[in-house]
């Protein structure tokens, strides 16, 4: 049995780089949220990914950090690249497992 330990950072490439006056954010590296950092969140809307839940939780895990408005703003391709993501974050190992096995 192989050990699919969760890591505590995964790394976003955006198709659409975040503007920032002369700054260009094209990757975004996401940390995995504390449950402290999921309050006033629902886990099911992030495992849903509704995109109220994601342009919220993003700011909290992004680095460099990117503001709620520029969550908002992200291309959708991009707010689904994190969300999935996010989502990978939020499975128990036995949960990645069965999806590594399907």
């Amino acid at each position: 049995m192989s050990d699919v330990a969760t890591p505590l950072f995964r790394t976003v490439s955006l198709d659409t780089p975040i503007e920032r006056g002369e700054q260009q954010i094209a990757t975004l590296q996401l940390r995995k949220p504390k449950s402290g950092e999921l309050r006033g969140l629902s886990l099911v809307d992030l495992g849903q990914l509704k995109v109220d839940a994601l342009t919220k939780l993003l700011p909290r895990i992004s680095t460099p950090p990117i503001s709620e408005a520029e969550a908002a703003n992200l291309d959708p391709a991009d707010l689904l690249a994190c969300g999935a993501e996010i989502g990978g974050f939020l499975l128990q190992k036995s949960q990645r497992m069965d999806a590594l096995d399907q």
